[in-house]
């Protein structure tokens, strides 16, 4: 019984006499194979890479004007911001340098030097008086504690305390044609002997897309100094 089953059992597994369906799971996973093979080998084809930089092309061409428009308005802001800035740091040296050949105190109490000239004015002749008038000039006179002269917002100029510019900067007889504003300001502190200047230059944005820039300058002068 032994030796019949033994030799059934050789028999079984000689080549020829391997049932088909032994060879079907081989052969199917051969061709898989084979044809996963040659997809990945499948490269990208002239047509779909054209039409690929074609969109890519459009897409560009779209953003152009966005770009150009960042570009522009950069520039612009960044000349205008310098120029307000240089023009109010000019204005504020032109204060606290105010001659004290004209009034005592190292020109601290200078009511009559009108600085909205260039050369600034200091006879008086403009207009602006000294010490108890209504309206004066320069660093505002001989000051109370905790007073004021000129005004730094830009819809309230006080005169004698505004200034006008032309786009190069040239100085204006008027707000006619002004592209820059510059005004300034003078505060007393609670004993009268520290005044602050505070002087703002602003652009009329013409041509500058965006906030027209602005810059603020602070400075503290002290009596007798």
């Amino acid at each position: 019984m032994i030796g019949q089953l033994l030799g059934t059992l050789k028999r079984s597994t000689r080549p020829g006499n391997r049932a088909p369906a032994a060879r079907g799971p081989q052969t199917m996973r051969q061709y898989c194979v084979r044809q996963h093979g040659r997809g990945a080998e499948r490269g990208v084809s002239i047509i779909e890479t054209m039409v690929a930089a074609l969109i890519l092309i459009i897409v560009a061409v779209g953003l152009l004007p966005v770009f150009a428009a960042g570009v522009q308005t950069t520039y612009g802001q960044g000349d205008v911001a310098t120029r307000v800035t240089e023009y109010a740091q000019d204005k504020m040296e032109q204060l606290v340098s105010l001659s004290p050949v004209n009034i005592a105190s190292d020109g601290f109490n200078d009511g009559v030097t009108d600085t909205t000239h260039f050369p600034a004015v200091i006879d008086g002749s403009t207009g602006c008086t000294g010490s108890g008038a209504s309206t004066t000039c320069g660093l505002g006179g001989f000051m109370a504690a905790s007073s004021t002269m000129g005004s730094i917002p830009p819809a309230a100029p006080v005169t004698y305390f505004v200034d006008y510019l032309d786009v190069n900067g040239n100085l204006l007889t008027s707000s006619t044609g002004a592209y820059y504003t510059r005004q300034w300001s003078v505060v007393t502190d609670s004993t009268a002997n520290l005044k602050t200047i505070t002087v703002v230059a602003t652009s009329n944005g013409a041509g500058v897309k965006g906030l027209a820039p602005s810059a603020t300058v602070v400075t503290i002068k002290a009596g007798g100094l």
